[in-house]
């Protein structure tokens, strides 16, 4: 699951090659997913900061707590350990990494969402220095590499397995027994993919979500971030599973929504819509497509169906070390999308008080077109449970 050092090797040269070319002398970064890049330490944030500092012409600093020295340690990060005691501490942080660092850089970055204060703190501790924001990691990070793809490959595959085990447990239910609730069978997933996780691979790179998702039935499925609650499913009603995972850090999200007993006319209407739209939106997924026609081409399809007021997000998001992140396959987003670039395809309709219809995969840019990587079925008659 950890990424061989390689792998590490090859992303400093590009990172080197772009702060040349930004005139920039280093780069420090505090943002998590940012330093799990670069570093390859997954660890949960909080008030310490963790930050990777990266110059042109030496080594690749990682600065943590001592709470997480050893942590670092066990998960091999790919950097040399600037330790601190304790936070505030009689020194901060930023001044005991200042003093790890060989020659204060004339011009540096810091990534767009570190937050005022620690810009601040970082500019007291470095005060001959000129910091500005830069987003050049993050552009980085938008095109995966062929390692970073088998990790998001094989993530789908157990995200996909987690939905079929959520089907199994339901349909368990349907035949003799009563039906989960929306918590219940939200834990039986996310255990079944922790362990199939653990069963099959060693070394397991362990991020704050590791398995999850969330799990709603009937009219709460209509509020599309609503988590998983006491309700229990019920016969004739949708109920939707909406599922993901990372493996070595990388996420992939694998979303259904299911039918329990036979469609009515309407149910079958509502989840036509969508799949169509995300079969339509998951072809406009290729190199050279701009994100923001993407999208329209996808809500088009829910528009012109006559549901366009149950509309209420874009068509998708990239995915790589945050389940959420750039580019965004929205209105106002005009990213060219290139090969290596991994995002969702996940249109959606949301009826108050009937319920809620999503289908998502993620979605694989190549050369030749989009590559699904999740690939559960999403034909009515597959998503059907108990007919």
């Amino acid at each position: 699951m950890r990424l061989a050092p390689s792998f590490y090797d090859a992303l400093r040269a590009r990172v080197r090659a772009e702060l040349d070319r930004a005139g920039l002398d280093a780069l420090l970064l505090d943002d998590p997913l940012d330093v799990a890049y670069l570093t390859g330490f997954a660890h949960f944030p909080n008030e310490r900061p963790v930050a990777a500092y990266l110059a042109r012409d030496g080594a690749v600093l990682l600065l943590v707590p001592d709470l997480e020295r050893e942590y670092a340690a066990d998960q091999r990060a790919a950097a040399e350990l600037v330790v601190y005691p304790e936070f505030p501490g009689e020194r901060s942080p930023w001044q005991v990494l200042r003093a790890a660092v060989p020659a204060a850089p004339v011009r540096a970055g810091y990534a767009p969402s570190t937050s005022v204060a620690r810009v601040a703190g970082i500019g007291a501790a470095f005060p001959g220095t000129a910091w500005e924001s830069s987003d050049l990691v993050g552009t980085l990070r938008l095109r995966k590499t062929p390692e970073e793809i088998a990790l998001h490959t094989e993530a789908a595959r157990i995200a996909d397995a987690m939905l079929a085990e959520g089907v199994r447990l339901v349909a368990e239910a349907v035949a003799g027994g009563e039906l989960p609730t929306e918590t219940e069978l939200a834990g039986h997933v996310t255990r079944y993919g922790a362990a199939k996780m653990y069963a099959e691979h060693d070394d397991v790179v362990v991020v704050p979500m590791l398995t999850g998702g969330l799990v709603y039935g009937g009219p709460n499925s209509a509020q599309p971030h609503r988590l998983p609650g006491g309700d229990r499913l019920r016969r004739g009603e949708p109920f939707m599973l909406s599922l993901g995972c990372a493996v070595g850090g990388r996420f992939v999200e694998s979303e259904r929504t299911f039918l329990l007993g036979g469609a009515t006319a309407e149910q079958r209407r509502y989840y036509e819509v969508v799949r169509e739209a995300q079969q339509v939106g998951t072809e406009a997924l290729r190199p050279g497509v701009r994100c923001v026609d993407a999208n329209r081409a996808c809500l088009e399809v829910i528009r012109r169906s006559g549901l366009g007021e149950y509309l209420r997000h874009r068509q998708g998001h990239g995915i790589g070390l945050g389940f959420h992140e750039p580019p965004w396959v929205a209105d106002g987003d005009e990213t060219v999308l290139e090969p290596g670039m991994v995002l969702s395809s996940e249109p959606g309709v949301y009826v108050p008080g009937h319920a809620g219809y999503r289908i998502s995969d993620t979605v694989l840019v190549t050369e030749e077109g989009p590559r699904r990587l999740t690939g559960y079925p999403r034909d009515l008659d597959e998503i059907t449970i108990g007919a």
